[in-house]
């Protein structure tokens, strides 16, 4: 008996292996069940119920064909004896029938948006993750994984795109549509089989063509979509107030207006032409669906009267054959599928994309590299991806514990992108850059290693939050420390800024916020200076400032280049910046040209070896004898 059910096991583990089999080779129905599964992350009790009063929707026309029958038979079989008691069950069938109907019909749009929602915003979730998960942002950067990414989000206020959770419903749809057809075509073929390939192959036919004409309509949409791109761009920018300024003063608010009238034409006057295309073709559509009806209304009726079935039959099968031309529609149904897979599918080539093997072997993890300050870059090469030219080329370099380093060089000498290489945000095209006891930082990994430095880049982020959650998001993992944060403030200089805020450090660092206001953008440098030290003193053991005072008067960034100064012994410190005459505190400073370092040393031993720093700095020094400030300024706090 044992060798039995396992002989039985086993066929049927075989049986589950060739179905899984067949469905994978079949696209089609794997799109189908992965449609049908989406509808599980809505909830599995909601996504039962949605899916019964689907159902139930599909089916109202074939019960109310079947009751109505039941009630005309009863109705003629009483003839006129008066008796109603037996017409009373039937009819009682009837406005049950109706009553499913109106509730299937109130609860069902309410409950779609649910589910819909539910779907979708698990669904963008996973895209957010993929792409906020990915550990380097060149492959982010990429046109084709811009393009999935939006593919994948699945805007909503895209005409032609739909979201996961409409092609789900769509699916869903499908399925009872085909069920609610079936029960019809029972009911009409209960007077005459051949009723059914009368009225079920105009219905098709009619719903193709339908089809073809959203499809059309669908496609000029997609093609029109870089047009559509700069209309709303050009929107954007006349509602802006920031271009505002421009369009008043040039008077370029009447040239522009026609610009984006010119473009709305362009989009819509080919869109216009398919519309009234599909206009005419509403004509075969009732070239297709008028005929058969009349003529399957008047066999019906001729054939009864011939007595041919009954009266009662001839009722159902009226009936129930009108409802097929309504259930069957392959337009809005089809689209939405096609649509929403679009964007699942456009989530499994990101993903594929985002993950790819990079080509490096991988290593464990290791839980103590040793001093994060103590990095070495050893003939490190990079080259953006999709250029040709080496912005980092055999770079060699050491950043030093407790050591105040300035990097220094002229635009496009490639200082940003060294830094962007210490935050791992890319990987090195040659050469390698070691951290703490000589490993490499991919052995470390890049979220451990992004946990030990703190970085402050030239295009900071501004961040519509509250002063304190700015800066404390510098830190996410650590409980939010008070005395900290004042310490970090004082130290960035910050102390000024906050006196003037309404709410103090619970002022919200936006105008659109309510209570909140707009900083200048010193200030804002302020601010995100103050994020960096409170990692730092919290646990960052490499501080890490790209250009961090641009915005500052001379006088606040020699203050602020002091008080760095002074933590130096507590962290490594690594800085670029523009301005010579600051940099000069620095322990050591390195000059950056083509790609390499060409200079290194102190102050005093760059400028007595009379080379480009020394060079540079004097040309500063005469411009700032003459008067001039290079600080950055656009606006003040209100």
């Amino acid at each position: 008996m044992q060798c039995a059910g396992l002989r039985r096991s086993r066929r049927r583990q075989t049986a589950r292996r060739i179905r899984t089999q067949s469905v994978r080779r079949d696209p089609a129905v794997g799109d189908t069940l992965r449609l049908l599964r989406l509808l599980w992350s809505a909830g599995k009790g909601t996504a039962v119920v949605i899916a019964v009063i689907r159902l139930a929707e599909r089916l109202i026309p074939a019960a109310t064909a079947t009751v109505l029958a039941l009630l005309v038979s009863r109705v003629t079989a009483l003839g006129g004896t008066g008796e109603i008691g037996a017409a009373l069950l039937p009819l009682a069938g009837f406005g049950v029938v109706l009553l499913v109907g109106h509730a299937a019909e109130a609860v069902t749009e309410p409950l779609a948006y649910l589910v819909q929602q539910r779907i979708d915003g698990a669904h963008r979730a996973k895209v957010t993750r993929l792409t906020a998960s990915s550990p380097t942002i060149d492959l982010l950067e990429q046109p084709e994984a811009q393009r999935l990414i939006r593919q994948a989000k699945a805007d909503p206020d895209e005409f032609s795109q739909r979201t996961p959770g409409q092609a789900a419903l769509a699916q869903l749809d499908q399925v009872a549509d085909a069920v609610g057809v079936a029960a019809a075509c029972v009911v009409v073929a209960q007077f005459a089989w051949w009723l059914v390939p009368l009225l079920l192959i105009p219905a098709f036919l009619n719903a193709r063509l339908r089809y073809r004409g959203r499809m059309e309509f669908i496609q000029l949409w997609r093609s029109q979509l870089d047009v559509m791109v700069r209309v709303e761009r050009w929107e954007e920018t006349l509602a802006s107030a920031g271009v505002g300024k421009d369009l008043r003063v040039f008077g370029l608010g009447d040239w522009a207006v026609r610009r984006l009238h010119q473009q709305h034409v362009a989009r819509t006057e080919p869109q216009f032409a398919v519309w009234k295309r599909n206009l005419r073709g509403q004509l075969r559509s009732l070239l297709l669906v008028v005929p058969p009806l009349l003529i399957a209304f008047t066999a019906v009726a001729a054939l009864t009267v011939d007595g041919h079935g009954s009266v009662a039959t001839a009722t159902a099968a009226l009936t129930a054959g009108a409802s097929l031309f309504m259930m069957i529609d392959l337009g809005y149904t089809v689209l939405t599928r096609l649509s929403g897979l679009e964007a699942l599918k456009a989530y499994d080539e990101l993903a594929e994309l985002l993950t790819k093997d990079t080509g490096r072997p991988a290593s464990p993890p290791v839980t103590d590299p040793g001093s994060s300050s103590l990095v070495r870059f050893e003939e490190v090469g990079f080259t953006y991806p999709g250029t040709t030219r080496a912005v980092l080329d055999g770079l060699d370099l050491e950043i030093r514990p407790g050591e105040l380093l300035a990097i220094v060089g002229l635009n496009g000498a490639g200082k940003s992108t060294l830094i962007k290489l210490l935050a791992g945000l890319y990987e090195p095209t040659s050469g390698r850059i070691l951290v703490g006891g000589g490993r490499e930082m991919s052995e470390l990994g890049v979220q451990a290693w992004r946990e030990r430095i703190s970085v402050v880049f030239q295009d900071f982020v501004k961040y519509e939050l509250s002063a304190a959650d700015n800066v404390t998001l510098g830190r996410p993992g650590v409980v939010p420390d008070k005395a900290v944060l004042e310490a970090a403030a004082r130290d960035a200089g910050l102390g000024p800024v906050l006196d003037r805020l309404p709410d103090g450090w619970q002022t919200p660092l936006a105008r659109s916020r309510t209570g909140g206001v707009d900083l200048s953008g010193g200030q804002w440098q302020q601010v995100v200076l103050t994020r960096a030290l409170y990692a730092l003193r919290t646990g960052a053991e490499l501080l890490v400032l790209d250009e961090p005072t641009a915005h500052l008067d001379v006088r606040t960034e020699f203050e602020v280049f002091q008080r760095l100064a002074e933590q130096r012994a507590e962290a490594g410190v690594v800085l670029i910046s523009h301005r010579l005459s600051t940099v000069r505190q620095a322990d050591r400073i390195v000059l950056l040209d083509s790609g390499r370092i060409t200079e290194s040393g102190t102050h005093d031993e760059l400028i007595a070896l009379d080379g480009s720093y020394a060079k540079l700095f004097a040309i500063q020094a005469e411009r700032f004898q003459q008067g001039y400030q290079d600080a950055i300024e656009e606006g003040e706090l209100l």
